[in-house]
């Protein structure tokens, strides 16, 4: 059961590689000799480029998956990283870069998807809350390891700019992406079909055999009749079921939908995109740059960690409260210390002592206390805050406003940060201030109740009509 829920989370390791691959690469490629010398707006996009495809992957992932399957799913997914991967190394222009990333993305949203539902369908569920959170890991894993990639590549030729092999040593940043895709895809190909999907196709024999001898179900009999029950209402479902009175929607889905977008809108992922440009701005060459980013992505693998450990223990507003203040400090003390940088004569911005010392350790601040708190636990939350009637449709959306928040956010930093580093983290250091009000106020906690509770909490609603959240 372990075996096959790390195999499966995998697409979440495709998922952290594809969004990070491009830290060590971006500053060469917008300085590229061979024409890609991209403006700010340009660099922008085609670092998020691959965000597009997510959201696309992701939306139509269960319908898709629903008629063919999870495991075709995860094999075309793992497929569409490799194409991206060899294409993008490739690129012989911006146009095509885009292109082949926004492909690459189509597989990665796609696998993000897949792989938790893939997990959840399979685990018994006494485990299957900590092998479902094996996918947050895999994906924080993946980060370190294109990060970790970069750094020695980069090593290797020098700079990331310099041939290395026959290529430029960007490219081999991105083609490297290929071997975790082809692995992906061969594992996919050994795992067995979900009983879920066995049992909706009507082919019962399969569903029992997995159900015995992959998730230990004794009376496999009774088992398949519960999913049938369960599959039922799903075929009911539809996304009219979240409309509300709250500017169209259900508070719920809102709440869903809002930590979402402040799960991005506090700069993470700018950390993880742009961080070897943030740390030669405090006084790194190119190699040491790489080499803190990887420290940084192995500070969040642990936090992530300790996360799983608490967080049946803690409850989850608490932790999310305390992630909320922590960041908020750590990017308030960023946005001062670039307030003191100075500008090159190339226009790089660099910062004096003792600054450049704050804005390291603050930075790394950040990630610890977004790891140890909404890195995880959104999509805890997002698995259990909605009633069972609704629970697929709202989170396709809530995971859709994600994927939008993730790219306006990667898209605007060289825009915001030509406005001025200050500006930049000043923005994402006030949206964790409102994040922390958001859930004082509005997020409810989910600590040792079951998801029939929320289930019953949105009968009690529809029956009194609209209450505050």
């Amino acid at each position: 059961m372990i075996a096959v829920s790390i195999a499966a989370a995998l697409g979440g390791f495709l998922f952290g590689f594809d969004t990070a691959v491009i830290n060590g690469a971006v500053d060469a490629l917008a300085g590229d000799v061979s024409g890609f010398d991209l403006g700010t707006g340009l660099k922008g996009f085609a670092v998020s480029s691959a965000l597009i495809g997510c959201a696309v992957g992701a939306w139509f992932a269960g319908p898709v998956s629903n008629r063919f399957g999870r495991i075709p799913v995860m094999v075309v997914a793992a497929g569409m990283f490799f194409i991206s991967a060899i294409g993008s190394g490739l690129a012989f222009s911006v146009v095509d870069l885009i292109i082949w990333r926004v492909i690459g993305g189509l597989g990665v949203g796609a696998a993000s998807v897949i792989a938790p539902a893939y997990i959840a369908e399979v685990s018994p569920a006494a485990i299957r809350g900590r092998l479902g959170s094996l996918q947050q890991l895999a994906i924080v894993t993946g980060i370190f390891a294109a990060l970790l990639s970069d750094a020695l590549l980069a090593g290797i030729a020098g700079e990331a700019d310099q041939p290395l092999w026959g290529l430029t040593a960007w490219r081999w940043m991105f083609m490297v992406a290929a071997i975790p895709a082809l692995v992906y895809g061969l594992v996919s190909l050994r795992l067995p079909e979900s009983p879920r999907y066995l049992v909706r196709k009507g082919e019962m024999k399969r569903a029992a055999d997995v159900l015995e001898t992959v998730t230990g179900t004794i009376d496999v009999d009774a088992k398949i009749k519960e999913i049938t029950g369960t599959i039922d209402t799903e075929r009911s479902e539809s996304l009219r079921d979240l409309r509300g009175n709250r500017l169209g929607l259900k508070p719920i889905v809102w709440i869903g939908i809002l930590l979402s977008v402040f799960q991005q809108f506090v700069g993470i992922n700018v950390i993880f995109y742009y961080s070897t440009t943030l740390w030669q701005s405090v006084g790194f060459d190119e190699s040491s740059a790489l080499l803190t980013s990887v420290i940084t992505s192995v500070t969040n693998i642990v936090v992530t960690i300790v996360a799983i450990l608490l967080v049946d223990k803690i409850g989850r507003r608490i932790m999310l409260l305390v992630g909320s203040v922590g960041m908020t400090v750590t990017l308030g003390l960023m946005a001062v210390a670039f307030s003191f940088g100075t500008l090159d004569a190339q226009g790089t911005a660099t910062l004096p002592d003792p600054w450049a010392t704050i804005a390291l350790i603050c930075a790394n601040g950040f990630v610890v206390f977004f790891g140890a708190s909404w890195g995880p636990l959104v999509w805890v939350l997002l698995g259990e805050i909605f009633p069972n009637s609704i629970r697929a449709g709202a989170l396709a959306v809530a995971a859709a406003a994600q994927w939008v928040a993730n790219f306006f956010i990667s898209t605007t930093f060289p825009a915001f940060a030509e406005i001025g580093l200050t500006f930049a983290y000043g923005f994402y250091a006030f949206f964790a201030l409102l994040s922390f009000f958001f859930v004082f106020f509005k997020v409810p906690e989910t600590k040792g109740k079951e998801l029939e509770e929320m289930s019953e909490n949105m009968k009690v609603e529809r029956r009194r009509g609209p209450q505050p959240t």
